[in-house]
């Protein structure tokens, strides 16, 4: 399968650069998998299409400061640091800029002191080991010289930080926010409650396997690189009582909780809980064990993201309703509007 074959236009002013005033005024698609047509709604009317019994499934990460601005001890010379995974207390696996200089035995500098790093050696991924020391505490050194780690395509600092994280963030570790979570507030969380659907979450800290480019020609030649995710006992038994019925939907919001649920979900649709790593790539072909409807934001061409979509609601039907979104000016990417896929 070709990696082109996930190509769409986009016209670069329909990337999203700031997030709307009011997060669930973004627009909402919904794509039924049965129907050819879509609907074009509001965010806050996703509760008209949930049902009592369904059970809303969220990634209750939180993205830390990962974005390290520093200098190379010694020469001075200029060094970005993008903080990937934890491997052990002060010892990180990180994206390092310019890479070509970025030797073992480096040593790195970080707000005038408040944070040093020496990188130890490469990774398979292009990355860098860097063991960190600081006075203190790292998280609070970490606070104090990161910065939110924003995509590429997003060219201003957002006024409020705040807005790149979900209302229910409270799990520290993602290098990115898991976007489709972001149109959510406490008050249509609560109307989603009331509605009588469930609302539990689960753990994936979003790193480099969600958002590494696709450089390979064949879709089926890409790697995914593993990131860290947890279910509790509790959140699997909400969920499997709901997969047991024909008449309740396990409905993922976001591309990372779909990548923890059909990593621990058997052949039957139940999952387990536990802890672990996971690469999965889900591309067409694949066979869904437990996701029933998915929230999901407009990803990039050519990445995994929309190749995950494609795989769920059909690669035509996906990109017929790209082309859609463009025609109607959606808004496209991180802070841009989302789509409920039933």
């Amino acid at each position: 399968m070709k990696v082109s074959e996930f190509d769409y236009d986009l016209p670069d002013h329909l990337i999203a650069q700031d997030p709307l005033a009011c997060r669930d005024e973004s627009r909402l698609m919904v794509v039924r998998r049965e129907n050819e047509s879509f609907e074009h709604r509001k965010f806050r009317d996703i509760v008209e299409y949930l049902s009592p019994g369904d059970v809303l499934v969220v990634n209750n990460t939180r993205v830390i400061p990962a974005r390290l601005m520093g200098v190379k001890e010694g020469t001075g010379g200029e060094v970005e640091v993008l903080l990937l995974k934890k491997k052990e207390d002060l010892l990180w696996e990180a994206l390092v800029r310019p890479g070509r200089r970025a030797r073992p035995g480096t040593s790195l500098d970080f707000g005038k002191g408040t944070l040093k790093g020496t990188i130890l050696d490469s990774t398979e991924v292009g990355g860098r080991l860097i063991r960190f020391e600081c006075p203190g505490s790292f998280e609070e050194a970490l606070y104090r010289v990161g910065m939110m780690p924003l995509p590429p395509y997003i060219k201003k600092y957002p006024a409020d930080p705040r807005r790149y994280q979900t209302v229910y963030a409270d799990r520290e570790g993602s290098v990115a926010a898991p976007t489709a979570g972001l149109h959510f507030t406490g008050e249509l969380l609560d109307r989603i409650r009331g509605a009588g659907v469930r609302v539990v979450a689960v753990l994936l800290h979003v790193g480099l396997g969600t958002f590494r480019p696709v450089t390979v020609p064949e879709v089926e030649s890409h790697h995914m690189h593993e990131e860290y995710y947890e279910i509790s006992p509790e959140t699997a038994g909400v969920i499997n009582e709901a997969a047991r019925s024909p008449d309740r939907r396990v409905i993922a919001v976001g591309t990372t909780t779909v990548r923890c649920l059909e990593t621990v979900a058997d052949e039957q649709g139940q999952v387990g809980a536990g802890a672990g790593y996971t690469g999965i790539f889900i591309y067409p072909g694949y066979k869904f064990k437990v996701v029933e409807g998915l929230v999901t934001n407009f990803h990039l061409p050519r990445s995994t993201l929309i190749m995950m979509v494609s795989a769920f609601a059909g690669r035509e039907k996906i990109l017929r309703a790209y082309r859609e979104a463009v025609e109607r000016r959606y808004r496209f990417f991180s802070f841009g509007d989302a789509m409920l896929i039933l």
